[in-house]
């Protein structure tokens, strides 16, 4: 359902306080929006760049009726938003993405149900809510294969590849023997990624695909154009477009993607969906007519969304933990665009920014 454009001037609630909430802000504020955050933890980068803050639980509804009685739509740059938290905002106010979006993203085995409900391709799985399910998966499934938690996973944290070496006991002990999916193992030749957008009115917009390398498990560089045929990538697009107007998806969405060579063919299996901007969308702040956030808040605002069109050919790379610690080199370096969280403490794993390097050629 559309709602009338929100004017400059109206007010965005933002769940959320980390540095995609922060990057929302900024970009939400160039628009003439006035932002305003809603976080528990106090030391939130978005904080400094909102208009007006909230520092409460989740779970207060008290404090979350009164911050959507403050704002005109409110997002989240998080996907674990608790399911309570998105129903008492909804209540409220409109709220983009919908509480579908999060109900999916929030549980790999719904997720995965989801994404095979719509015919896309995606690697063999198998429920695991025990050593009797583990070992019945694993006998289908094979080795090596990987066993995820089916919530709060990410950065590669809730997961184990089970090897030959691996035990079973020890497998489930890993994931806290908590509810969790055996996937069967993809031998990727590379992974890529697709950040797209869809607003209220269902229009749709597809950045070009991006080539993503991690390094403990972490994103480590996000680069477009993909090295990935025209054919791969137009297929990689219409994947996303088909999860988003399933979901009835408002704002920016991240699939992930695994490319896979199948007899001289790449074929694409997705690896999982973000409701949310994305971190290997980085690289549009300084290589695409539209930054991914503006796109957000274009969206969830009701606006027409923004061209998608590729600047020039970009890299973006993580700052993680005392990466931050070469600030100034890279101030100096030329084509270098740095971002900088604003966060107080550099841990490792911890992303502290990014630099955006506009590269030669096409």
């Amino acid at each position: 359902m559309s709602h009338q454009p929100l004017p400059p001037g109206a007010t965005i609630g933002i769940v959320g306080g980390g540095q995609l909430g922060r990057m929302l802000a900024l970009d939400a504020a160039r628009l003439g929006f006035r932002v305003h955050v809603y976080c528990p933890d106090g030391g939130s980068p978005a904080f400094a760049v909102s208009a007006a803050h909230v520092q409460a639980a989740y779970e207060d509804e008290d404090a979350l009726a009164r911050f959507a009685r403050d704002v005109d739509v409110v997002t989240y740059e998080f996907e674990n938003v608790p399911s309570r938290t998105a129903e008492v905002l909804a209540s409220h106010r409109p709220l983009f993405p919908g509480a579908r979006a999060l109900q999916v993203a929030q549980d790999r085995l719904e997720e995965k149900n989801f994404l095979r409900q719509l015919g896309l391709p995606l690697a063999d799985f198998a429920a695991v809510d025990g050593r009797g399910d583990l070992s019945a998966a694993v006998q289908r499934l094979g080795r090596p294969s990987v066993l995820k938690t089916r919530r709060f996973g990410y950065d590669g944290k809730g997961q184990i590849t089970l090897r030959d070496d691996v035990l079973l006991e020890n497998a489930l002990d890993a994931v806290n023997r908590q509810p969790s999916v055996l996937e069967a193992f993809v031998p990727f030749v590379r992974e890529i990624s697709v950040v797209a957008a869809r607003g209220q009115d269902g229009a749709f917009a597809a950045y070009d695909v991006t080539e993503n390398r991690h390094a403990n498990h972490i994103l480590n560089t996000s680069t477009v154009p993909a090295n990935l045929s025209s054919e791969a990538c137009v297929e990689a697009q219409a994947m996303a477009r088909s999860i988003a107007d399933a979901l009835g998806y408002v704002g920016v969405i991240g699939v992930e993607m695994f490319v896979v060579e199948d007899g001289g063919r790449e074929r694409l299996l997705i690896n999982e969906i973000a409701p949310r901007v994305h971190n290997s969308g980085h690289w549009t702040q300084d290589g695409a007519e539209t930054s991914q956030f503006e796109q957000h808040i274009r969206a969830v605002a009701g606006w027409p969304l923004g061209s998608t069109q590729r600047l020039a050919r970009t890299q973006m790379t993580n700052l993680i933990g005392d990466d931050v610690s070469a600030w100034s080199s890279l101030a100096a370096e030329p084509g270098a665009r740095l971002h900088l969280y604003g966060k107080a403490e550099a841990r490792p794993g911890r992303k502290m920014g990014h630099v955006n390097r506009l590269l030669p050629g096409n």
